[in-house]
């Protein structure tokens, strides 16, 4: 089988609602057209194994994870020095191939780069915001170490972005998904 067409690379901010305008262009795509790949997933089963912690735990949207969402920010940056797109080549090894992959949770510009000179042409890159304000309503909290270091502020910079997306109500994030879905329909079939 032949590898994907399109990889939408998703960068945001933490609660600005990447994983679910993600999930809703995926089904609306179709299960069998599209992945959603993690970038996270491998970092978290290494940093898992490494520190003997509970992966289902760390994957989750818990407090378990915030507890060392720091540590494994600063594990994963060591590894990064050594291999800037290590966890980028491991998620995509673990990924199943289909026409879209859509990863979710791009947070460098090596990240980027990777992609882009892995895959060349097929990468089409997304940016969600969301207002602060709206991000706190989800869930959000500002934490020192976390908030204000390269895994959440490396692509606050990168101007080049395919699509941009605002996603702070309801209508918006509909609007958000059916103009990603509409993109990759476009770019799917030659157009």
């Amino acid at each position: 089988m032949e590898g994907p067409k399109i990889i939408l690379l998703v960068s945001g901010k933490r609660k600005s609602g990447k994983d679910y305008i993600c999930e809703r262009v995926k089904s609306l795509i179709g299960e069998d057209k599209c992945s959603i790949i993690r970038i996270s997933a491998p970092l978290k089963r290494l940093y898992a194994q490494q520190h003997n912690l509970d992966l289902k735990e760390l994957m989750s949207d818990t407090p378990y994870k915030e507890k060392y969402r720091l540590d494994m920010i600063n594990w994963s940056d060591e590894v990064r020095k050594e291999n800037p797109g290590y966890f980028c080549k491991a998620a995509c090894d673990e990924a199943l191939t289909k026409p879209v992959w859509i990863i979710s949770d791009v947070r460098r510009k090596t990240d980027i780069s990777w992609f882009r000179e892995t895959y060349a042409d097929k990468i089409k890159t997304v940016r969600i915001s969301a207002e602060d304000g709206v991000r706190r309503s989800r869930g959000w909290q500002y934490t020192e170490g976390v908030d204000d270091v390269a895994s959440e502020c490396n692509l606050d910079d990168f101007i080049d972005w395919d699509i941009q997306i605002i996603n702070d109500n309801e209508v918006e994030g509909k609007n958000a998904v059916e103009r990603v879905v509409s993109y990759i329909e476009l770019f799917l079939h030659g157009v």
